[in-house]
């Protein structure tokens, strides 16, 4: 009878999908956007009112996608979102690059701050093998196992040294500078949502850019190293400055 119930139970838990219980605190990544529409649906970083970091792949289409801000749970009106059309997406260039995997994203109107969006600082130094992260985004974080997602995860992953990431990647893709990598044997290194969002100590350092721990819990995932690109971004936002009437104060005169 034992080894029936046995049997049985092992059975059932085939049946049905692991649970995935890596829910985020609710809000408390008040920069985490949802891309979605347009052909998208991803994760980004909220950095200012205007702007919004995502991977190369999640790039989004102007006037179609919408990013949701203050989410948390995508199935349901929570009463603390904002959704706001993109206008604007400049990627990386050179573009199809293996190089580089970035796109800045501008919203049609400023996001409002509150408790449940705020912007993440962008680095102001590299992260080093060894810091411990946190990634969020949608989706599942049990390796080769698809999950409708819902609900905001998030997984904790120490950053690994070039070589031993280097060593994981398969002959088709090419190691860049641009590249940081995170997770490795027993920790949780998969967050199956594109443009997932990993924070060090109160920064953004990184991007999902391929999902590696995703099919092989043994291997890293590998992130852009926003570090690198701080300039960058900063000229893009130079460039592209919303138009914005300016209030000009009078003097008054006697």
């Amino acid at each position: 009878m034992n080894l029936l119930l046995l049997a049985l139970s092992l059975g059932l838990a085939g049946a049905f999908p692991l649970e995935d219980d890596k829910g985020c605190q609710p809000h408390s990544r008040p920069w985490q956007v949802h891309l979605h529409g347009g052909g998208v649906s991803c994760s980004g970083a909220l950095i200012n009112q205007w702007w919004i970091v995502t991977s190369f792949v999640c790039a989004p289409t102007s006037f179609q996608t919408v990013a949701s801000l203050g989410e948390h749970d995508v199935t349901a009106q929570e009463g603390t979102e904002q959704h706001i059309t993109v206008a604007d997406v400049i990627r990386h260039s050179p573009y199809r690059s293996p190089l580089h995997s970035l796109t800045m994203v501008r919203l049609a109107s400023p996001a409002r701050f509150n408790q449940y969006v705020k912007p993440i600082p962008l680095p102001s130094s590299c992260p080093r093998p060894g810091e411990i992260c946190s990634v969020s985004g949608w989706g599942s974080t049990i390796p080769n196992q698809y999950e409708p997602f819902q609900r905001l995860k998030c997984i904790t992953v120490p950053i690994v040294d070039d070589m031993t990431c280097m060593n994981t990647f398969p002959e088709y893709i090419y190691w860049s500078l641009g590249m940081v990598c995170a997770g490795q044997s027993n920790t949780d290194n998969c967050l199956n949502d594109g443009g997932s969002v990993m924070v060090c100590n109160g920064q953004l350092q990184g991007v999902q850019w391929f999902r590696h721990g995703c099919s092989n819990p043994a291997d890293p995932s590998v992130y852009t190293k926003l570090c690198l690109y701080n300039n960058w971004i900063n000229n893009v936002m130079d460039r592209y400055t919303p138009f914005q009437t300016t209030v000009i104060p009078t003097t008054k005169t006697t």
